[in-house]
């Protein structure tokens, strides 16, 4: 039986780490591509699948570099079936102190990137039939906040995208499906949101909690699998309830007082 393949842009930690995880679980065979070369070495040696992974040292928003990194993948694992544009970056910085020059590159990994990846990737996935693509946007997409201008035009950029991509390449039998990740425990999370930061967003989210990177990575595989069939050009945020929120009444929530 021929093992289906997925490749996970920005599998170095985090999302992507825990997708490619979630992935090798199922029995998937899953490519790593990562632009930061020690934590794809640590990354692979913490999964310990060296027959049925593959690692690939790459920037997304390098077009020659991404189409040799597709080619890897048709090389080692003759197939793909899925492909997560998970890789990401961001500047957090009021609008007036951002710099061309880092508006630019957050645009070129968040937009460009999962444009470049998704254009070298589908001609492979058509050969076997089609398949599934999955973009990682963010809820910085769908609710603006201060210090994200780059970061959150990009992530609305790319679930426009999403859709384009879906209408695009059903002819191809290729599905693309976007989520939406809100507050989540990553490395980036725990660095730099303080007690204070934490408490608001507790406050502003219904479950009152972060999410866990391995939650995002079930829904991300349940997208790229067949029980999500005629799911495709949707954005799904997994945040806790914290768009459906809108204002909060966190006073109100927590009293349970009968209106």
């Amino acid at each position: 039986m021929m093992h289906k393949v997925a490749l996970v842009t920005g599998a170095g930690r985090g999302i992507g780490l825990a997708t490619a995880r979630r992935f090798l679980a199922e029995g998937w065979r899953v490519a790593l591509l990562d632009i930061d070369a020690a934590l794809l070495e640590a990354a692979m040696a913490s999964l310990a699948a060296p027959e049925s992974t593959l690692a690939l040292h790459c920037d997304v928003a390098e077009a020659p570099a991404v189409a040799a990194a597709v080619r890897q993948v048709a090389t080692r694992f003759g197939r793909l079936d899925a492909l997560v544009n998970n890789a990401g970056t961001a500047v957090f910085k009021p609008m007036l102190e951002t710099t061309p020059e880092e508006w630019g590159r957050v645009l070129a990994v968040n937009l460009t990137g999962p444009f470049l990846c998704t254009q070298a990737a589908a001609p492979l996935m058509a050969e076997n039939g089609g398949g599934a693509v999955v973009n990682v946007t963010s809820i910085s997409g769908l609710r603006a906040s201060t210090l994200r201008v780059a970061y959150g035009t990009s992530k609305a950029g790319l679930a426009h995208l999403t859709r384009q991509q879906a209408v695009e390449l059903a002819a191809l039998g290729i599905r693309v499906n976007a989520v939406a990740p809100g507050p989540v425990e990553t490395a980036m999370a725990k660095a730099v949101h303080t007690p204070e930061i934490r408490k608001d967003y507790h406050d502003a989210i219904p479950l009152a909690r972060y999410g866990l990177e391995t939650e995002l990575a079930e829904m991300i595989v349940f997208l790229c699998g067949d029980r999500a069939g005629y799911v495709t050009g949707q954005e799904i945020a997994v945040d806790g309830g914290f768009d459906a929120a809108g204002i909060g009444l966190t006073t109100l929530r927590g009293a349970r007082r009968n209106l």
